[in-house]
């Protein structure tokens, strides 16, 4: 039985290798998703996720995520959450609820205090130290203040073929209080049904809710599309139409996995991501927008990753 994960950007890496320990061991997907991007949510040096998030232009770190169930459709989400550890973990509690599967700001945090889930600020002193350094910045530049809206979104599927989806993200770096991205909206920021395989979304959550994509590309797989095939129509024909209805199109790049592990990517932004699965370990890859609505995709360099490092825990000055 075939069996594999996959997500956005490099910060997934460490989690896609977790993942796919856990479904070698026959493990669910479920708990493999959770486990990716609970590794993600835990690192303090990602800035667009979890512990370390950057914050809102209040300077409170607000959090999204969304759990996603392929055989049963069941979804659990929450938006603008504060101080908990782990948001995937909420999400993945309440998709478990038939009603008030979605809370949001203070009835999502109190639901996690109310269900035991662990407490932490979850704003860091380098994260609130960018924060300053932009708020200065946008004084005395002029500057627009929004820069950075990198989710993680996961796929995973186990070998008894289900198949799950979860994102997390601390959204768009010096929103309004209370904005709310695509990554907890289904269709938007993800979808997957195990019969068919899964998507998740990453970039300007206000241009990607426009689409639903991720659906879009769950019901091309569903019509016979390869994964690559379906993440190159939907995006590209959407970022097209967008750009010609709407004057432009912010940043989104889409990942999927069908049912034997197959996966796809496109993008209109340089993107990382990684997957692995029963035939080939995990890897990470650098995707960019190719001629015709065909993706460009290529293993990284070691001096892009050495880069990629050094950069991301550059002192903040």
């Amino acid at each position: 039985m075939a069996w594999g994960a996959i997500a956005t950007w490099r910060m997934a890496h460490d989690g896609v290798i977790e993942a796919l320990r856990l479904l070698e061991k026959q493990q669910s997907a479920g708990d493999a998703v959770e486990t990716l991007i609970k590794t993600v949510e835990d690192y303090p040096y990602y800035k667009s996720v979890g512990f370390g998030g950057l914050p809102n232009a209040e300077g409170i770190l607000e959090m999204d995520a969304a759990f996603m169930h392929g055989d049963t459709f069941e979804i659990g989400a929450v938006a603008g959450i504060t101080d908990v550890k782990n948001p995937i973990s909420v999400a993945r509690k309440l998709s478990k609820d038939k009603f008030n599967s979605f809370r949001v700001g203070e009835g999502a945090t109190k639901y996690s205090m109310l269900e035991g889930f662990e407490r932490k600020s979850m704003l860091t002193e380098r994260a609130h130290k960018i924060w300053e350094k932009r708020l200065k910045e946008i004084h005395e530049n002029n500057l627009n203040p929004y820069d950075g809206h990198d989710t993680v979104g996961a796929i995973t599927l186990d070998q008894t073929g289900t198949m799950t989806a979860g994102t997390s993200s601390s959204g768009l770096f010096m929103k309004k209080p209370g904005r709310v991205g695509d990554s907890p909206l289904s269709g938007s920021g993800f979808y997957v049904d195990s019969e068919i395989g899964g998507a998740t979304a990453t970039g300007l959550g206000e241009d990607l809710m426009k689409g639903c994509l991720s659906y879009e590309i769950v019901r091309l797989m569903g019509e016979g599309f390869t994964p690559q095939a379906a993440c190159d129509k939907a995006v590209y024909e959407f970022h097209d139409k967008l750009t010609d209805r709407y004057g432009k199109a912010g940043a989104f790049s889409l990942i999927a996995m069908n049912t034997q592990g197959e996966w796809g990517v496109a993008t209109n932004v340089e993107f990382t991501f990684s997957v692995g699965n029963n035939q080939a370990e995990a890897q990470i890859f650098i995707a960019n927008m190719g001629a015709n609505h065909t993706t460009e995709i290529q293993p990284i360099t070691q001096e892009w990753l050495a880069a990629y490092e050094k950069r991301i825990k550059a002192p903040i000055e």
